[in-house]
């Protein structure tokens, strides 16, 4: 019969259980054994809302403390030698040690997870670099849902995604050279686990919807001709896009099960269908990566096409990828209005979806026609609603030409012009933008939003916070300050907030590292710009300081990705309507007074398509849509932007066609690596290469700093280079803040000395 499966829940809890034991042990108010009761207690909690929700196929291993591809990692014993791993277990010390840094070890790479917002920690291989199974998750959470009464389906990476996305630390060395030793530990595990129980494993390979080199397909090839004998059979699960040219290679494999994602590419399923297959395929109807409710019917007449062509004892239901990405339970969102809640759909619910498209193939429509009418009726509701199109928005964004996303003159005479006005010393020192949220500043803002602090009590606070921490970067040597950005709670929610088009949740929570999470923006219907959105609080840091004061928004390609986006009109149609509000803003900005303006677009890379022959398209709109927002201005004014935590080397001409005056970028956790591109390019504007990771606890020293800068120097002119962390600082706390800040400035005045004047 037709099985109702689900590849992954979210790991962090309803209320964020799991961020905030993570971080309380991580300061050393809790243990191991309490950190690992609370990930059980959540667990247990997890599959049984997957069970009561009707769920047949329930995964296990799908949870972790920090990242999928760091436990793989840990699994595999792939601990990096600056970590001086006798061999043995990988424990939670260092297991979260790779993650984070320690004071004689920088952390591992981090980077996103395909085209998601997800960041994951990036494997490091080398030639001798000896793998062992150091650790036995995925049999011990399959046992612990066994123990609970619930046979689940245990979850790994797939060995050729996980190689894949490593990086060799060896020049000429190839990971998939390490394929045979993965396969000696996955044939082990597997075996365990068919020992244990387990009848089925699901082993994901996204990179199935990639183009594949000529060995990646030889790789996966010898994986599964092996795998597929080792223990359990094998749902291979493929998610983000459409197998194409790699459907023929899937279908060949000698598993039991496929995965196709048909809410990316639905129509891949006809093309599988028509090849024939005698494997179980597992329909991906349901959106693991927004929140829009599912139109039932649609996906019904797939699901029903499919079990007429294959036969509904081979199908199963389940969402498109894990519900990773989805928040937990719309059921805690009582302050949407009744027509918002109608619309959408969260994990829980999503759940509820796969179960009433399953239980329909298996007893017919007619047992489940009250949900299918309900979902009918508000799929038409939405449709047509008042509330989404705005026809004075449609008219300004059919009235966009090519010069509104051209500057006035080419960056070399700009750059004259700007270096003029700002009088900066070579190496400027800035920051990316935010400054620590202290308890204070999130205590004031919670109190705000109750009702407990006034507006006037409220304004007064963070015009103090904004004071002392200028006062701080003067006293400190930042060239170029900010404000600190006290009055925002995230870089994308807070201009939501104040757009037109979009909505917000209380709970509506995703993780987007270790124990990062974020409350995406729903961005439901046409987007405009009321009023100003920052004004006020540039303007006012300015009167504080002579300084440059910097100016702070988000680039419209980031609102987008980082935001639950309407799915009723395409993306770069939502995304140039988000630059015409950022474009007002700039605008006013200059308008004030404000010299500089950071445009921040660190989620530009993420958004690039999986598959090369889409990129142009992509990157044309994208880059687009950026120049809309950052070209109302003179060319005295300085537009900044920053990214973070993405592989530019395929997308440099793209990067070059922004035309930012100055662009950051993240540099520190690759020793520089990423730079080596730019120089390569020869990029034509000024550069910011982060010296100091903000993202690990540690506190880089003066001279560590200095020897990231002096690389920098080596390749790329000493008059284009910027100094700055890798991003902003909400994250940190104000002693190690000023304590790298001055770090950070000496390493800027050495590099002043060592470098002499241009001809």
């Amino acid at each position: 019969m037709t099985l109702a499966a689900n590849l992954g829940f979210p790991r962090i809890g309803a209320r964020r259980e799991l961020k905030k034991a993570t971080e309380r042990y991580w300061t050393g108010e809790i243990d191991a054994a309490a950190l690992e009761a609370e990930g059980a207690r959540l667990r247990a909690d997890h599959w049984r809302w997957q069970s009561d929700a009707g769920i047949g196929v329930i995964p296990s291993n799908d949870f972790s403390f920090y990242d999928q591809v760091l436990d793989t990692t840990a699994l595999l014993g792939a601990v990096p030698d600056r970590f001086k791993h006798p061999g043995g277990a990988v424990d939670l010390d260092l297991y979260f040690a790779m993650a984070r840094g320690t004071d004689a070890a920088p952390a591992m790479e981090m980077t996103k997870w395909f085209d998601t917002n997800y960041h994951y920690i990036v494997p490091e291989f080398t030639r001798h670099q000896t793998l062992r199974r150091a650790t036995d998750k995925p049999l011990t959470q399959y046992r612990e849902a066994r123990a609970l009464g619930v046979e689940t389906r245990p979850v790994l990476l797939g060995p050729v995604t996980w190689l894949s996305l490593g990086k060799s630390k060896d020049d000429g060395f190839d990971p998939l050279d390490h394929l045979e030793a993965v396969l000696d530990i996955y044939a082990g595990l597997l075996a365990d686990l068919a020992g244990a129980g387990a009848d089925w494993v699901q082993i994901d390979e996204p990179i199935l919807v990639l183009d594949l080199s000529p060995a990646q397909q030889d790789a996966l090839r010898r994986t599964y001709a092996r795998l597929a004998q080792a223990g359990p059979q094998v749902m291979l699960a493929s998610y983000f896009g459409a197998l194409g040219d790699n459907r023929t290679l899937a279908l060949s494999l000698p598993v039991a099960g496929l995965h196709l994602d048909l809410v990316r590419a639905p129509e891949q399923i006809d093309a599988v269908l028509e090849a024939g297959t005698d494997k179980v395929l597992s329909l991906g109807l349901v959106d693991g990566r927004n929140i829009w409710k599912t139109d039932l019917a649609a996906a019904l007449d797939i699901a029903s096409r499919a079990a007429d062509l294959h036969g509904p004892d081979r199908l199963q239901i389940a969402p498109s990828c894990s519900l990773l990405h989805s928040p937990v339970d719309l059921q805690q969102e009582d302050e949407l209005d009744d027509d918002l809640r109608s619309w959408l759909a969260f994990a829980v619910q999503k759940l509820e979806e796969v179960a009433v498209l399953a239980r329909a193939l298996r007893e017919g429509a007619r047992s489940v026609e009250n949900q299918l009418a309900r979902n009918a009726h508000d799929i038409a509701a939405r449709r047509v609603s008042s509330r989404i199109h705005n026809p004075d928005v449609k008219a300004r964004q059919a009235a966009v030409s090519d010069d509104d996303k051209r500057r006035r003159a080419a960056f070399p005479a700009r750059q004259k012009v700007q270096q003029a006005r700002l009088g900066l010393p070579r190496f400027p020192t800035t920051t990316i933008g935010s400054f620590p949220q202290t308890k204070e500043v999130r205590r004031a803002r919670a109190d705000h939003r109750k009702g407990l602090l006034s507006d006037a009590d409220y304004d007064a606070f963070l015009e103090g916070e904004t004071r002392a921490c200028v006062a701080k970067q003067d006293a400190l040597g930042l060239d170029v300050p900010v404000h600190g950005e006290f009055e925002r709670n995230d870089m994308v929610e807070y201009f939501g907030e104040q757009l037109d088009g979009f909505a917000f949740t209380r709970f509506g929570w995703v993780q987007s590292y270790g124990s990062r999470c974020v409350k995406p923006p729903v961005i439901f219907g046409d987007v405009s710009r009321p009023a100003a959105m920052t004004v006020r609080w540039s303007a006012y840091a300015q009167t504080l300081t002579d300084k440059p004061m910097k100016g702070m928004l988000t680039g419209p390609v980031t609102i987008l990705q980082w935001s639950f986006v309407r799915d009723d009109q395409p993306r770069r149609t939502t995304c140039e309507q988000i630059a015409l509000a950022i474009r007002d803003e700039v605008a006013d900005l200059e308008a004030a007074g404000i010299k500089i303006i950071q445009i921040d677009e660190p989620a530009l890379r993420e958004g690039l398509p999986l598959r090369r022959d889409d990129w142009q398209t992509y990157l044309d709109w994208a880059v687009g849509a950026f120049r809309l927002s950052a070209c109302p201005v003179t060319d005295a004014t300085q537009i900044h932007t920053h990214m973070c935590y993405s592989e530019f080397n395929d997308i440099m001409p793209a990067i070059a066609a922004m035309d930012a005056d100055v662009i950051s970028i993240e540099t520190s956790r690759s020793d520089m690596e990423l730079l080596q591109v730019f120089a390569d390019f020869d990029y034509p504007n000024d550069i910011g290469p982060g010296i100091w990771d903000i993202h690990s606890p540690r506190r880089p020293s003066a001279a560590e700093m200095t020897d990231l800068l002096r690389k920098a120097a080596a390749v790329i002119p000493a008059d284009r280079l910027w100094v700055n962390p890798d991003c902003g600082l909400k994250t940190r706390g104000w002693p190690e803040t000023e304590e790298s800040l001055r770090n950070l400035i000496t390493a800027a005045q050495a590099l002043r000395t060592e470098v002499s004047e241009p001809a």
